[in-house]
């Protein structure tokens, strides 16, 4: 059998609307290309990249959990916009590895459940790298720290997909250097009674965000079973 390949396509800091029309392109012409038939298993994208200040809100989410009106978002320098996703709301910033996977599920055998259990599993194995234990939430997508202590449950990195003939699109936000303070203006997914972390924090210092990303690609190729390409 052929090997699956996956095209790291990093793009940089960049707005979410010019990333939402970037991803949904490439997104948009894998489906025609499916629907036609001319697709085969090796024209899958791995999107990464940081965004500037914004609050997303998923299709299932609600604006009550946004706690900034107009006039004090643009006193953050922020955005707010409405997407396609699934989930609640979050915050999307400079320092956050935000991850576009754009595959075909099919090709790789993975259930959606499956598929965002593998995501999830990406970033546990990142975190190990940097000597951080991290864990699943159940009822509950992304990635988390201490979940058996009351009060000081955390996540540090949010998941939200959307699935279209089997062709994934949106992924995660993963905290590595993000300025929390902006995680107060809103119950991040959702939840009041948790908080929100990121690597710096957890260690105490700034870290390499590239070397982060080198060690979450090398382990997307491994849990993916897939052979990793630049683009």
């Amino acid at each position: 059998m052929e090997a699956i390949h996956v095209v790291i396509d990093d793009i940089g800091l960049i707005s979410y609307s010019d990333a939402y029309q970037y991803q949904e392109n490439i997104f948009n012409n894998a489906i025609k290309k499916k629907i036609n038939k001319l697709t085969d298993n090796n024209e899958n994208v791995f999107i990464l990249c940081e965004h500037t200040h914004v609050y997303t809100l998923g299709k299932s989410g609600s604006e009550q959990n946004m706690l900034l009106n107009y006039i004090q978002l643009q006193a953050k320098n922020a955005e707010f916009v409405k997407t396609t996703r699934g989930g609640d709301i979050t915050y999307h910033g400079p320092g956050q590895i935000v991850g576009y996977p754009i595959i075909d599920l099919e090709v790789f055998g993975f259930s959606v459940k499956g598929y965002v259990h593998n995501i999830e599993e990406v970033i546990i194995k990142t975190l190990k790298d940097f000597n951080i234990e991290s864990t699943r939430l159940e009822g509950a997508t992304g990635v988390w720290l201490d979940i058996d202590k009351p009060g000081k449950t955390r996540k540090i990195c949010a998941i939200g997909i959307r699935v279209s003939r089997g062709i994934t699109m949106h992924g995660f936000a993963f905290n590595v250097n993000t300025d929390l303070n902006y995680f107060n203006h809103i119950n991040p997914c959702g939840f009041t009674d948790k908080g929100v972390t990121s690597i710096s924090k957890e260690l105490g210092e700034v870290i390499d965000i590239n070397l982060v990303k080198k060690h979450l690609i090398r382990h997307f190729g491994e849990i993916f079973k897939c052979a990793i390409l630049p683009k």
